[in-house]
């Protein structure tokens, strides 16, 4: 697993209080949920792969 870095998100409270609501629904911390949405934003646009498929890159 990679290392963690911190960072500061501004976030208007909106949109806080909406992902905090999301949060809660899938058991997970607000912080977790915002990992989630960024890991699959990647996934979709192509720039973060799966590791699966990372393995079999490095097989072949």
């Amino acid at each position: 697993m990679s290392e963690k870095k911190q960072f500061i998100l501004r976030l208007d409270s909106e949109k806080l209080k909406i992902i905090e609501k999301w949060a809660d629904d899938e058991f997970r911390s607000t912080n977790g949920q915002i990992e989630y949405i960024i890991d699959q934003a990647l996934r979709k646009s192509g720039r973060l792969k799966l590791k699966s498929e990372n393995i079999k890159m490095e097989e072949s």
